[in-house]
């Protein structure tokens, strides 16, 4: 019996082999321990980017509900708030492109670990804003040090795992976006609450240290727990070091590639820019709005506001670790891409009519932000395949750059509609439809991209 499901095994090897033959070592033992050191690098490299992803997020997003105290004990408007939460995502695109530069000087792991750094004490800092321009200035701040990280960890990570496996480790590395939903609005709350008048302090005062001076530490532990590259790796031999060379070479185009200038000459980059633009958007609103939404459904205890802004970072987490696993087997990153973009677009559009049901909302909320989260590591996985060659780390840093400009224009587009007709609804289908425009745009953009259509067969 045992021998029958072996033979089983070793056909549905060999035919894996068989339909992939570019993509795969020559034969079914070297399948197997190549199997074997690509969970050993996930398990080496992962955990740690998770937790600086998902520490960057905290801090990142916990100005959403921050804002519960925030605006009223300082006298800051809507408009204010959503100026602030846009100035971030101003600064962060700005500085895509020179922490990149950095990148190129120092290496990966150095400026992982300056960038982690940086944003701590900046987050830090924020307990101590006074005034608006405090509030932007240090806002400016976050987004220049957060500013290159995940383009970074994306090219950090194609360097040690082939396309036709990064949807999987991408989207566990990324899985941080969704888990920080799922603890920065809950312990954010707690601390909002249960903090507050402690030492004579607010509870928003407390929030941004205690979330902030992490990062410090973990900024510390980079280059002592991770490796530049697999060459530099001495917990992988000589032969996984040589079998990962192999996957490399076999996954990567038949050319050369483009360099960055080459890139900018190329439509396709900009269609990327696009798409990404139309993401950033909506990211965004769900971002910095969603506990005000959830207020606004009459839901007014701050630490229960918490606890309901993480329902959807736990369906997140489900769906984008599911359709990650599902795309690695079935090559469908290209339709998984487009689908992601659709169907949060439709989501988010019908937002507005469920505006007077907690529980519909809640649900609305969760297929967007689920939908989001699949599409920021498979958008970024198609990448490297779109626009292979030396620019790539280039390509990804300004498609970043110009594409989180969408993250300027829509918290202070939906602050000023609030501030100004008392409802978010207007901003919420104009972003809702750019994002479908975005998907349809990718689909016509990458149609004829072999890279990624020859895993789609």
């Amino acid at each position: 019996m045992r021998q029958t499901i072996k033979n089983n095994q070793l056909e549905t090897t060999m035919d894996s082999l068989a339909k992939y033959p570019e993509e795969s070592p020559t034969s079914a033992a070297q399948f197997l321990d190549a199997d074997k050191t690509f969970k050993k690098i996930t398990r080496r490299l992962i955990p740690l980017l998770f937790i600086i992803y998902l520490m960057a997020n905290i801090d990142r997003v916990n100005v959403g509900i921050a804002q519960l105290q925030m605006k009223s004990a300082l006298g800051f408007t809507d408009a204010v708030y959503g100026m602030g939460a846009g100035i971030f995502f101003l600064s962060y695109a700005l500085f895509e492109l020179p922490n990149i530069f950095v990148m190129k000087r120092l290496g990966v792991l150095k400026t992982i670990m300056l960038l982690t750094i940086g944003w701590g004490c900046v987050s830090s800092l924020t307990m101590f804003v006074r005034t608006p321009i405090s509030f932007y200035t240090l806002r400016f701040l976050l987004g220049v040090f957060e500013a290159g990280f995940y383009p970074i960890v994306v090219y950090y990570l194609s360097r040690w795992f082939p396309l036709q496996r990064r949807a999987k480790a991408f989207a566990l590395f990324s899985s941080g976006i969704v888990i920080s939903g799922m603890l920065a609005y809950p312990l954010s709350g707690a601390i909002l609450k249960y903090m507050h008048d402690v030492g004579g302090l607010d509870g928003w005062q407390w929030m941004f240290p205690l979330e902030g001076l992490p990062c410090i530490v973990l900024g510390l532990l980079v280059p002592m727990l991770l490796d530049e590259s697999p060459e530099s790796a001495d917990w992988l031999s000589t032969n996984e070091k040589a079998m990962i060379a192999a996957s490399l070479e076999a996954g990567a185009p038949a050319s050369e590639g483009q360099t960055f200038a080459q890139a900018l000459r190329n439509p396709l980059l900009y269609a990327l820019m696009a798409v990404y633009f139309s993401f950033a958007t909506v990211i965004a609103i769900i971002h910095f709005w969603m506990p005000a939404i959830i207020r606004s459904l009459g839901v007014t205890d701050i630490a229960t506001i918490g606890l309901y802004s993480a329902v959807p970072s736990v369906v997140s987490l489900v769906a984008m670790i599911t359709i990650g696993v599902h795309t690695d087997r079935t090559r469908r990153l290209r339709e998984s891409i487009i689908a992601s973009a659709l169907v949060g677009a439709a989501a988010l559009c019908l937002l507005p009519f469920a505006s007077s049901s907690l529980v519909l909302s809640i649900v609305l909320l969760s297929v967007t932000m689920a939908a989001l989260v699949t599409f920021i590591p498979l958008f970024w996985a198609s990448v490297p395949a779109c626009l292979p060659g030396p620019g790539v780390a280039n390509a990804i840093a300004a498609i970043a750059t110009i594409g989180l400009l969408g993250g300027v224009v829509s918290p202070a587009s939906i602050g000023w509609l609030k501030t100004h007709t008392g409802s978010m609804s207007i901003g919420i289908y104009v972003f809702g439809a750019l994002f479908a425009l975005g998907g349809l745009l990718y689909a016509r953009a990458t149609r004829s991209v072999a890279n990624l259509r020859q895993r789609e067969v």
